[in-house]
């Protein structure tokens, strides 16, 4: 029979087990972030290409403007959609159209929709919006991965729940389940080496469309570079009266 002090003992070992477990996620998740995103405030150039059985069906881009505290300004830049924009604070979201003074406020739900949704190629980072557990090792494509659980930390985030491969050594992302709120399999993410100013960094994003396994949209990161915008451009009001078609 154990005594009181082993239990003590034993207990204490396993909360220490869990922080250091713990830790190594936190650390592994910023890691895998600084692959895709080098700087807290950021511009991000990229061109989406939708694809449906290989073949290319349209063509986007977007200058996408990133700071902490998941904030986020998105601005259209296809000729089709010249003069939208999505402002997302925190779990609060807005679609500014050109024709229209007043901004659309938008659920998480209505902010997925399409084939690449905003959240894919905005506010989604593993280190700020979720927190994960570690799980096993295995061979993927003929690298060592570590699997990451992820959860979500608030009700607003892009994915619910995400299963995340990591190369074991580099922390590299390889690939990404994403799950919607009601526990289906929304896309699976595949990501693609580059170099970037002599670093390596995610140069495409490939998302797979779960039920319509025919279709599916890559994400071209062009460029990503340090970038701060003025306070004025995350109120959804001063948004409404800009056209921001120098941004």
């Amino acid at each position: 029979m154990f005594s009181l002090f082993k239990l003590w003992l034993l207990g204490s070992l396993f909360s220490i087990g869990l922080v250091q477990a713990n830790e190594e996620v936190s650390l592994r998740l910023l890691e895998a972030d600084s692959y895709r995103l080098q700087s807290a405030s950021a511009k991000v150039v990229t061109e989406v290409s939708q694809f449906d059985k290989q073949q290319l069906k349209k063509k986007h881009r977007y200058n996408v403007y990133i700071r902490p505290e998941r904030e986020s300004l998105v601005v259209f830049k296809a000729q089709s959609e010249l003069g939208q924009k999505m402002l997302m604070l925190g779990d609060n979201y807005w679609l500014l159209m050109p024709n229209s003074r007043r901004p659309i406020r938008i659920t998480p739900m209505q902010k997925l929709l399409g084939e690449a949704s905003v959240g894919d190629i905005s506010t989604l980072t593993w280190s700020e919006d979720y927190q994960g557990e570690l799980g096993e090792i295995s061979e993927l494509d003929g690298v060592t991965a570590l699997h990451l659980q992820l959860q979500a930390k608030t009700s607003g985030a892009s994915y619910q729940k995400i299963d995340l491969w990591v190369d074991h050594r580099s922390n590299f992302p390889l690939k990404a389940d994403l799950y919607l709120k009601s526990g289906k399999l929304a896309k699976q993410a595949y990501f693609e080496q580059g170099q970037r100013d002599g670093r390596t960094v995610v140069k495409t994003m490939t998302l797979v469309d779960s039920i319509q396994t025919n279709k599916s949209t890559v994400i071209d990161y062009e460029s990503v570079q340090a970038h701060s915008l003025a306070d004025k451009y995350y109120n959804p009001a001063y948004l409404s009266k800009q056209s921001l078609e120098q941004l």
